[in-house]
């Protein structure tokens, strides 16, 4: 048999950890597979033949996208053009919705059938793009059963393996270990920060948050404060930002999920993070603060009450939001001081947090994944 050839593109670093995992299995099934198309070093590390650096790619909001305009563009043709010259067996899309879901339109019209992995938010705003899907994508592989049951009302090929990150949020050291391993006192009220995986993330929300901590520090007793650094970015970053704090916040690396599972709290920037943390069942506080230009164009557009992914799934808040200009020290503060100055209202959170991890299915969606994609060429 034919090797087969497959494409596979992810714009951003949470896609590219869902694209190398689902290369890593696709590879266990099948080793003969070759991939090439755009990622990061994860996917570069799983096998991928990777033509760009998806660290330049990973925007958010439409400011962000149009400066970056030229450079999009330019990736978008060289892609095309490997595609013309390898005539891949199979494509794989994994979420960046405004970039893929173009490019299905050009694999189409190619006659190469296309895997959609990680569902665009159709079901948040772009209900257009339920049409585009129906046309271009041969099976879309989504994590949450809402979606599947969404997608097959428009008569689309959805499969629900469930979420791998059941299978990859693991905390690896007891409390105790990781309070040590940073310095921490383990009698005190741990706080973990969680800003996000990219600069202008980090740069926006994190000066937030560590504004935020010292109001908490100054309305609780014996609170400590550690921020989870996502380890494609600069320390000295970081370091700037929290030194003029006069707390003595602690940073670690590449360790979000024991920081998280150590915590007493965490507060947290919208997106996968918030789930990760409500499967490891921290209560937490989600922030987030895009450009105003992005920020109006979400809340016209938008059509449910929430944004982050945890209160979706729930369809209730579990988790407050702090967004845009509610997304401030004063606000963000009080919402977690009053948390963990209730228990009734911390039981309640966790309860709320359990729920929202059993509805992500079993273990084992990744391989689950992998089959379901394979099944498409087999």
């Amino acid at each position: 048999m034919a090797q087969k050839k497959i494409l596979i593109v992810a714009g951003e670093p949470s896609g590219d950890l869902h694209a190398s995992n689902l290369v890593k299995d696709m590879k266990a099934l099948d080793p003969d597979l070759k991939f090439f198309g755009l990622g990061g070093k994860m996917s570069k590390d799983a096998g991928v033949d990777t033509i760009f650096d998806i660290s330049k790619l990973a925007l958010v909001g439409l400011v962000e996208v149009w400066k970056n305009i030229f450079t999009v563009g330019k990736v978008y043709k060289s892609l095309l053009d490997k595609v013309d010259a390898e005539k891949p067996d199979l494509a794989i899309l994994v979420d960046y919705p405004g970039f893929n879901l173009r490019l299905a339109k050009e694999l189409k019209k190619r006659s190469i059938p296309v895997v959609y992995y990680i569902s665009p938010q159709v079901w948040a705003w772009g209900r257009d793009r339920v049409n585009i899907i129906k046309r271009c994508v041969t099976r879309i592989v989504v994590f949450f059963k809402f979606e599947e049951e969404l997608y097959k009302t428009y008569s689309i090929d959805a499969e629900f393996a469930g979420h791998p990150l059941l299978d990859t949020v693991k905390v690896s050291r007891s409390k105790d270990e990781t309070l040590k391993a940073y310095g921490l006192d383990k009698d005190k009220v741990t706080i973990a920060l969680l800003p996000g995986s990219r600069s202008l993330e980090i740069n926006t929300l994190l000066p937030i948050m560590v504004s935020s901590a010292k109001l908490i520090n100054e309305r609780l007793k014996d609170t400590q404060f550690i921020v989870a650094k996502y380890s494609g970015l600069p320390m000295d970053m970081y370091k700037k930002i929290i030194s003029s704090s006069g707390l003595d916040i602690k940073i670690a690396e590449s360790d979000a999920y024991n920081v998280v599972g150590a915590a007493d709290f965490a507060i947290v920037t919208s997106g996968t993070a918030t789930l990760e943390t409500a499967i490891i069942g921290t209560p937490l506080v989600i922030v987030y603060k895009a450009n105003l230009l992005t920020y109006m164009v979400y809340k016209f557009v938008a059509t449910i009450p929430f944004l982050g992914i945890v209160n979706i799934i729930a369809n209730k808040e579990i988790a407050p939001e702090m967004l845009q200009y509610d997304a401030t020290p004063e606000n963000i503060s009080a919402a977690v001081v009053s948390r963990l100055s209730d228990p009734g209202k911390l039981k309640e959170m966790k309860e709320g947090l359990a729920g929202v991890k059993s509805s992500l299915g079993a273990p084992g969606a990744r391989l689950r994944a992998a089959k379901a994609v394979l099944s498409v060429i087999r």
